[in-house]
């Protein structure tokens, strides 16, 4: 039972090094003060948010470094990453030193793959210490990353609301002070002992219990995250979050009593699976005997298997189904060409570049998710631009507490999945559609204060879903084995995008100098006016749509392969809780 309590308190620990260390975020904070100091354009302050986004090209090496290196050592080889990144970086927007550009932009690059190390060292402790629930353990965990910057802005309103430079210092110095704080649930880390069916599903409810906490964290800071009335208040504030977070502290004692927890409330619930990768290794390993089992003995007494049930499991070279018009079946032919057989299917890196399916969900990603990382990374110039200077703390707080929202909310479908159950590809095309809708919503009335924090609320909610339900998602199209290398794979579309989406947005950010409200800090050039990035909004809106109708190509090409895996887990399912009351 104390091993039982030592793994939530690695939990606890993740969910502090998460919350603290999606330090990307808060760029937009500082970066018109970076601008003014260095004294560069719109362009090249976009080429430091793309150094820092490239530093997830080089995640691959916290993974090297986990082969030499114990865990806790590769997480401050992570702190220092930052304190040097940041705190240098600090140093120079103070005007304390004087380095060149190229100089800044490495150090930002060292600074944005310090997250990557992070990251990497907090899905390690959720993997080992929660084998039968990793899923959950990585679902919530991911969520605190996307408050980050909700909580430094309401760190640096206690400190000095007036330092913009602050953040930077705050980026380079907690990330450090929270690592030494999960040291020691990480050095005591228990042995993990295979859990009963009766004890896995205890602990979802858990789960269930921590994310009604971090609802309630992230309600919070969205409401008085972003109160700068005045300094005491905002320290009272800030030690109210701080509070929240230390409050899963708890959870352990809530182990001892899980018995008691179990027999009067788990009976209410109906929780199947896992909160975040709908195909966990058991059901999967069964999904594809049955496949294996279906399709020999179709081969062996002919077509014992209806006409529906054959097409689900045939690829594109296969023909459809003779009862299909004419017309339709070319159509469909198209639409199943090198379609998924069933879900979980092994894909090497050489096979994944090579399907359609992959091709799709990557430009979706692209065109959604990356699309939300740079709004969030230019908020700092589009408040400044529309004369909202004063209220971008106020976005920052917006969008990283609907962030946090998307990235919880990307767990829901699993825990409504016995009532309602909808493809996870499905579930991504509809936390799609607010992106659109607030880039289109923002074109035409940017001048609205109302309107701006609307569409960023709306871009954050979306993003960070997509964010979150990214690794569950290539993990059942792609398979469970291979979503480390992946996953890397798909997000080499973020250092591309804010490269490109980011030039877009500064080109006509300084092809509109001349036309509006110019004002000039030392070599450096604002842009004042609606016209600054109306067509960037524009602009992004349009490719947000091509990703929402790839994505809806992806759930139309994968629907069948998720159908089928359900009815197959709905065959076992009475069988698996039969053992389970036997055993019990």
């Amino acid at each position: 039972m104390a091993g039982q309590s030592r793994k939530w308190m690695v939990l606890v620990a993740v969910i502090w090094i998460q919350a603290f260390t999606g330090t990307n975020f808060d760029f937009s904070a500082y970066s018109s003060e970076m601008k003014k100091v260095l004294g560069i354009s719109q362009v090249q302050l976009n080429y430091l948010a793309v150094a820092s986004d490239m530093g997830k090209v080089f995640g691959w090496s916290s993974g090297l470094a986990l082969m030499y290196f114990p865990l806790w050592m590769v997480l401050f080889m992570a702190a220092f990453m930052g304190l040097f990144g940041y705190g240098i970086q600090w140093l120079v927007i103070c005007n304390v030193i004087s380095l060149p550009y190229i100089l800044v932009f490495f150090l930002c690059l060292l600074a944005g793959c310090s997250i990557c190390w992070f990251n990497t060292v907090c899905f390690v402790l959720c993997i080992k210490n929660f084998p039968a629930n990793r899923a959950l353990a990585l679902s919530l965990t991911v969520s605190y990353n996307g408050v980050s910057a909700a909580l430094y802005a309401l760190a640096g309103d206690a400190i000095s609301a007036s330092s913009s430079s602050l953040y930077l210092l705050l980026n380079s110095l907690v990330p450090l002070i929270v690592s030494i704080a999960a040291l020691v649930p990480i050095l005591r880390q228990p042995s993990v002992d295979p859990l009963s069916p009766v004890a896995v599903r205890s602990d979802s409810i858990m789960f269930l219990l921590l994310n009604v906490l971090a609802v309630l964290t992230g309600v919070y800071l969205l409401l008085f995250g972003s109160n700068t009335s005045d300094t005491s208040t905002s320290r009272l504030l800030l030690g109210g979050a701080i509070f929240l977070l230390v409050f899963p502290l708890c959870v352990p004692g809530v182990v001892y009593a899980r018995r008691w927890f179990h027999h009067t409330v788990h009976s209410s619930f109906q929780l199947r699976g896992s909160g975040f990768i709908l195909v966990d290794d058991d059901d999967l390993e069964l999904h594809k005997r049955l496949v294996s089992r279906e399709t020999s003995y179709n081969n062996l007494n002919g077509s014992s298997l209806s006409n529906d049930e054959v097409c689900e499991y045939r690829s594109s070279s296969q023909k459809l189904c003779n009862k299909e018009e004419d017309g339709a079946r070319c159509c469909e032919k198209m639409m199943e060409k090198d379609q998924l057989v069933m879900l979980g299917e092994e894909h090497p890196a050489h096979v994944l570049v090579g399907r359609l399916d992959f091709w799709l969900y990557y430009i979706a990603y692209f065109c959604g998710g990356t699309i939300g990382l740079v709004y969030s990374n230019n908020l700092g110039q589009i408040a400044q631009s529309l004369g909202h200077s004063s209220n971008t703390t106020l976005l920052l707080t917006l969008y990283s507490s609907f962030s946090f929202f998307g990235r919880l909310l990307s767990a829901a479908p699993d825990y409504v999945r016995a009532k309602f159950y909808f493809a996870r590809t499905g579930w991504l095309t509809i936390a799609l559609l607010p992106t659109p809708v607030a880039f289109f919503l923002l074109a035409a009335l940017s001048n609205s204060t109302e309107a701006l924090r609307v569409g960023t609320a709306l871009i954050g909610l979306s993003s960070g879903f997509i964010f979150a339900a990214a690794v569950s998602v290539t993990s059942e199209l792609f398979g469970p084995n291979s979503v480390g290398v992946n996953h890397n794979i798909l997000i080499t579309n973020i250092p591309i995008g804010s490269l490109i989406y980011g030039v877009l947005a500064a080109v006509i950010y300084d092809g509109n100098v001349g036309r509006g409200l110019k004002l000039m800090f030392s070599d450096s050039v604002v842009c004042m006016g609606r016209d600054c990035y109306f067509l960037t909004f524009v602009w992004w809106g349009c490719l947000s749509v091509v990703g929402l109708v790839c994505s809806l190509l992806l759930f139309i090409r994968t629907k069948h392969a998720y159908d089928a895996f359900e009815r197959n887990r709905a065959l076992v399912e009475p069988q698996r809780n039969w053992s389970s009351n036997s055993i019990a």
